[in-house]
């Protein structure tokens, strides 16, 4: 019979997690990676058409989006960047500035999807005497994953950048997890550091997260 007392310490837990983060980003990079470039972009127009439908980006002034990997096989939101554009929205998107201790994260504004040019990170980013966005200057934060839960929780690629960042500005800002419908899992491993988002949006389906009961609408 199992102890009722018995506890694994906070260093193994944490330990497990990173184990089983380690692997579901391994298993996921695989399966994203096995789908034809022409499925990710037919996936990726469902999930720009779900996003410009939901109430929370009906009512935005700036949106916080991200540069795909393609590559890698992301979801692609640069049709939602022009949609967006086209309704007065203003875009931000993530940089990376190295420090002398590692490195300083944001979001800047980006006046056209051109001005995303690579600098040290696989992913473009906005220049770098663009403007910074300060607390209330977004209003929806866009976030890539490899895999999420219907609770919110993410796995991304482990450089942790969202869970740095994304204090920074949400609230009030809302965060929303975007990824294919195959990387939506039943649960996650996470820790104290992780942080939930608001909302989940796939190709199949949107889950407000907010309140504490995941809300499936399809």
């Amino acid at each position: 019979m199992a102890d009722p007392d018995f506890q694994l310490d906070p260093e193994h837990l944490a330990a497990l997690s990173h184990r089983a983060k380690r692997q579901i980003r391994q298993r996921m990079r695989a399966t994203r990676q096995a789908y034809p470039s022409t499925a990710v972009a037919a996936r990726s127009a469902k999930i720009c058409e779900r996003l410009l439908a939901l109430p929370i980006l009906a009512g935005a002034k700036a949106v916080a989006s991200f540069a795909p990997l393609l590559e890698r096989r992301e979801v692609d939101l640069r049709p939602l960047d022009e949609a967006l554009r086209h309704r007065g929205v203003a875009l931000y998107y993530p940089f990376m500035d190295p420090t002398p201790t590692g490195y300083r994260t944001g979001f800047r504004k980006v006046e056209r999807p051109d001005d995303l040019v690579p600098r040290q990170q696989p992913f473009a980013e906005p220049p770098p005497d663009a403007p910074e966005a300060r607390r209330g200057d977004i209003d929806v934060v866009l976030v890539p994953a490899l895999a999420v839960a219907a609770d919110g929780h993410r796995v991304g690629y482990g450089m942790g950048y969202y869970d740095a960042t994304l204090p920074d500005v949400v609230p009030p800002a809302i965060s929303v997890v975007v990824a294919f419908d195959f990387q939506l899992l039943t649960e996650l491993p996470h820790e104290a550091h992780d942080r939930a988002c608001d909302w989940v949006v796939t190709d199949a389906r949107e889950i407000d997260v907010r309140g504490g009961v995941p809300s499936d609408r399809r």
